[in-house]
């Protein structure tokens, strides 16, 4: 046997060798690729958002309100309000439970969609009947993304005047006046629309109506 020959055959003879050796490289390999990502990911990025929460106002732990009973609530949490005497917020897809947070995943052109849509406009057109279709904004009749928008717009209280107004026996510019100094500002001035938090306007709507 020649030389060349006794050389491919030792080649031949190691290469099981080899591959295990380039296997078990690669295995460690992704192995410390896996345990860098669970470190980053599962404890440096959890204590930097801690970190950054303790920077914040509250240190991260939410903003509570209180109402004329002392009931606390979390004021960036959307609540339910369905009775006539107080603004109502947005719909919301998870009944406002914030352990389920999240929205529909119905397209805008679909069906069942449209009609739980036009069914949100019709009960509201029902409790306001000063309404036309065209004064109630669209915040009023779609839920957010989150089910848990805290927030309407302007507008969205402004269309609820008269129908508050009357049950409580209120002035209408009264409560215009109220919603007036509730409004909240865009961030840094244009980031986002003014808008006004349902649960503090209903807290602050129970003490003008004493």
């Amino acid at each position: 046997m020649s030389c060349f020959g006794l050389n491919i055959t030792l080649l031949n003879s190691k290469q099981p060798f080899l591959n295990k050796y380039k296997m078990k490289q690669n295995i460690i390999k992704a192995s410390l690729l896996t345990f860098s990502l669970m470190v980053l990911l599962m404890v440096l990025y959890p204590l930097a958002m801690w970190g950054i929460a303790q920077l914040s106002p509250n240190q991260g732990n939410g903003f509570l309100v209180a109402d004329k009973n002392q009931n606390n609530y979390y004021e960036n949490i959307g609540q339910s309000f369905s009775k006539d005497q107080y603004f109502h917020g947005r719909p919301s897809t998870v009944d406002y439970n914030a352990a389920g947070s999240g929205a529909s995943n119905k397209g805008s052109n679909n069906e069942e969609y449209l009609q739980e849509v036009e069914k949100r406009l019709n009960d509201f057109l029902q409790k306001n009947p000063t309404l036309k279709k065209a004064d109630i904004p669209v915040d009023l009749i779609t839920a957010s993304g989150s089910g848990l928008d805290p927030n309407i717009s302007v507008q969205g209280a402004i269309v609820q005047i008269d129908r508050i107004a009357k049950i409580r026996d209120l002035d209408y510019d009264k409560v215009n006046e109220l919603i007036q100094n509730q409004i909240e500002k865009p961030l840094l001035g244009g980031l986002g629309p003014n808008k006004i938090n349902v649960l503090k306007l209903n807290i602050e709507l129970d003490k003008l109506s004493k």
